[in-house]
């Protein structure tokens, strides 16, 4: 019997995960069950159990997955050679966000706010994208004390957690206009405000 590759464990777990994706995109994290997305997966049972043992365990994924392109994209920022302005970081950011929902099939920013709705009603994914949160809210302090040593910001030392916090908050705001206005909210017409002030 040929021995099941790594590759191969990935391409059938990536596809569960979109499968997923797209029935959280289609019912909300509230009505999805493992039921369907195994239907929408068209994978058996023991397949999909075999990679998520939980409903829970696949909007970690989920979670996991929009949050580490997000996260990821922030700590090259901050650990460029030369640190960007915050409109132009914030503006990649932005960017990265709209190539991962045509990446993944799905709008990011909906998905978003049903995992926000979600929290609100459930301790335990509230928790867990608290800590997925924590991981983006420390790539920006880490780019805000670039940021700030490279005179981009008026901000003193202790001020690093505060600008990183307004940066990060600036993605939830996109993620809501996107929604409600639609796509001619772009990354640059959104950040031309923060350009606008920081002027």
């Amino acid at each position: 019997m040929p021995k099941v590759t790594e590759e191969h464990r990935a391409a059938r777990r990536d596809q569960i995960l979109r499968a997923a994706l797209r029935c959280v995109a289609a019912e909300g994290f509230h009505k999805t069950t493992m039921g369907s997305v195994i239907r929408e997966s068209g994978l058996s049972a023991g397949a999909v159990y075999l990679y998520f043992r939980s409903k829970q365990d696949l909007i970690r994924a989920i979670a996991e997955t929009a949050v580490s392109g997000i996260a990821d994209t922030v700590d090259e920022l901050a650990a460029a050679d030369d640190v960007v302005p915050p409109v132009e970081a914030v503006t990649t950011v932005l960017r990265r966000l709209l190539e991962m929902s045509d990446e993944l099939g799905v709008e990011i920013p909906r998905l978003s706010v049903q995992a926000w709705a979600e929290a609100g009603r459930d301790p335990e994914i509230q928790q867990l994208l608290s800590g997925e949160a924590g991981r983006i809210r420390q790539a920006w302090i880490s780019y805000a004390g670039r940021a700030i040593e490279a005179g981009y910001v008026d901000a003193g030392a202790g001020e690093v957690e505060s600008v990183a916090e307004t940066l990060m908050a600036m993605v939830p705001g996109f993620m809501l206009f996107r929604i409600v206005l639609g796509s001619d909210v772009s990354p640059e017409r959104y950040t031309s405000g923060l350009a606008a002030l920081l002027r």
